[in-house]
């Protein structure tokens, strides 16, 4: 599938959910298109050549207003028209407009999804290939992954800039399987991120505690016990992180079967408070803070 055929496929499948967005996230939709000093500048005229890459027809010659005021009116005006909202959308997240700098799209996609996921929608580019898709509004709330805030990020874990990133991505991802529903995806992908984790930790700061197993025969129960003697992680920690472990092994359909239970979002919410809780404790007994 092309990209083009990609995001005709996503206005379709938005445009039946009927998309119509509050005057507030308008207003925050024309601040990131009109772009400022911490995302992609547009001056007025460039922004009419935005909305016209986006596919949108008889976009009037800007006029010397106040930018992010004459986007808004754009905007405003075509709000009862849910695919040309969506086409702006989607052409925010497409890599074509930020040539010039790459770095940039990723921000840009997390800043509008900071207010349309109140919407109930988020902006993805899997691939390249912008789409809108349905998710939860309660992904808004912090709080929703558990009490315990999570108050790191994995390159404050871990050395490794390579597989930090990827840890990072699957956290991403269970985040985006909790915004989608499935809960039994999500809690497999915090298991696997536990681990890779637990393992990097190990390596990183004292590799002797492998014992006889290798990085690629280790357990995560042995990780996990071991974080917890070296007093990298907490006694909570470590009890919890064991139960979300059996949860893990659920990408066995026939450990699943035995159990006889279906994770649900209580399941979920659990496990990614024992997720947050460990990666806080690592972040607190990380060498670096020692020092």
């Amino acid at each position: 599938m092309t990209q083009s055929q990609a995001q005709s496929q996503a206005q379709s499948q938005t445009r039946q959910h009927g998309l119509t967005l509050d005057e507030n996230t308008l207003q925050e939709l024309a601040r990131v298109v009109a772009g400022d000093d911490d995302l992609y500048y547009r001056r007025g005229f460039e922004i009419a050549a935005f909305l016209k890459r986006a596919g949108w027809q008889e976009v009037p010659e800007y006029d010397g207003q106040y930018r992010r005021e004459w986007a808004t009116e754009l905007l405003m005006e075509r709000r009862d028209q849910p695919g040309e909202i969506e086409k702006v959308l989607l052409r925010l997240a497409d890599p074509r407009e930020y040539l010039d700098e790459p770095e940039l799209l990723g921000e840009v996609v997390a800043a509008v999804n900071t207010f349309l996921i109140h919407e109930g929608y988020r902006l993805e580019n899997p691939g390249g290939a912008a789409r809108l898709v349905p998710c939860d509004p309660a992904l808004a709330h912090p709080t929703h992954y558990g009490s315990s805030e999570l108050k790191v990020v994995m390159t404050d874990l871990i050395a490794d800039e390579a597989m930090a990133e990827l840890l990072q991505w699957r956290l991403d991802e269970a985040r985006t399987c909790y915004a989608n529903g499935a809960h039994v995806a999500a809690i497999i992908m915090l298991g696997s991120l536990m681990e890779g984790v637990l393992l990097r930790t190990v390596v990183e700061r004292d590799a002797s505690l492998l014992g006889r197993d290798t990085e690629d025969s280790v357990s995560l129960d042995r990780l996990i016990k071991a974080c917890h003697r070296a007093g990298w992680i907490g006694a909570d920690a470590e009890k919890f992180s064991h139960e979300l472990r059996k949860y893990r092994n659920f990408v066995h359909p026939k450990a699943e079967a035995r159990e006889n239970h279906r994770p649900d979002r209580d399941t979920l919410g659990i496990c990614w408070q024992v997720v947050n809780a460990a990666l806080n404790d690592l972040a607190e007994t990380h060498p670096d803070r020692a020092r």
